[in-house]
């Protein structure tokens, strides 16, 4: 029996599991954030050992002998070849660390380093094939075709892009408010949905809110679900915002589509993150419009974790 480790390594959490070459999951661990370009290299190191070790720890149970033969590590913000030098790195101290419950039989090749995004496409479909559209606090469309060919777009960054994501409707609605408030715009429920929820007198107080408390990304971000309520309300100027949102993500799947698939008739696109659970029927919304450029696909929930599609694309390693 081979052994593989999947990681699914992000800015709040780290997830791993443990996978045997019948894409059994024999244990499962979770520990604190692994972004080292915004926690530093040794607490990464920390709680993706320590990620493993609870995982490993769950199948000594069943099995006394685990050797694991291939790795996977998904991380977030990881594309170029100094960051993929540094996940390396990780895994070369991993197979020095004392408490891992595991042998190490790692092959160079076996080693496979990525970004999230992939094994967020490769779990969220089950296999390689397909497309993935992430929406959270930031966004990125990433494809991969049957020829191995994968096509990225979006994934700049709050300044440079996330169009669709919270962030940018964030945003958008705050805008949408003071604009309304300047005269500029149509009325809109959204200034007194902010003032509500931000226990604000007026809405000019958004100034002291945004600039003066340093509120950071993720911060502003968790704004969304108010435009979200306000659109499902059937407020206009919410809904223009949904609308945007949703029209910048059918161009950035159909940029991929056009580039990528242009020979492939049946096609899964997964969807993931935050946004798609909003109350306005964003995801009905992007699906309809997607289809209607594209009858043959075929938008999905994810079915299995990220950290799952890193299992399996370690897994692939081994038969490659």
């Amino acid at each position: 029996m081979s052994y593989v480790l999947g990681i699914d390594g992000g800015g709040s959490k780290t997830v791993c599991v443990l996978m045997d070459d019948l894409h059994k999951i024999l244990g499962r661990g979770e520990a604190g954030p692994s972004n080292y370009q915004s926690i530093g290299i040794k607490a990464t190191l920390q709680s993706i050992e320590s990620a493993i070790y609870s995982a490993v720890n769950q199948a000594v149970e069943i099995t006394k002998f685990i050797r694991v033969e291939a790795i996977c590590l998904g991380l977030a913000g990881v594309s170029r070849v100094a960051d993929i030098e540094v996940a390396k790195g990780l895994v070369q101290q991993l197979q020095n660390s004392k408490i891992l419950p595991m042998i190490w039989a790692l092959k160079p090749s076996n080693i496979v380093i990525c970004n999230d995004a992939l094994i967020a496409l490769v779990g969220g479909i089950g296999h390689d094939v397909g497309i993935v559209v992430a929406v959270g606090t930031g966004s990125i469309v990433l494809g991969r075709n049957h020829q191995g060919n994968t096509k990225r777009v979006g994934g700049w960054g709050y300044i440079l892009g996330d169009e669709g994501s919270a962030y940018k409707i964030a945003v958008a609605g705050m805008q949408a408010a003071l604009k309304a408030h300047d005269g500029r715009e149509i009325p809109t429920n959204l200034i007194e949905v902010f003032k509500q929820y931000l226990g604000l007198k007026n809405i000019e107080d958004l100034i002291e809110v945004i600039y003066r408390r340093g509120w950071g990304v993720k911060q502003i971000a968790a704004l969304a679900p108010i435009i979200d309520f306000a659109a499902a309300e059937g407020d206009e100027s919410a809904n223009k915002i949904i609308d945007d949102a949703v029209q910048d993500l059918v161009k950035a799947t159909s940029t991929v589509i056009d580039t990528i698939f242009i020979y492939d008739s049946a096609l899964e696109v997964v969807t993931t993150g935050s946004v798609w659970k909003g109350r306005s029927k964003i995801h009905e919304r992007f699906a309809a419009f997607l289809i209607k450029k594209f009858p043959d696909v075929k938008v999905i929930f994810p079915r299995y974790e990220p950290a799952y599609g890193a299992g399996l694309l370690a897994l692939h390693r081994l038969v490659e």
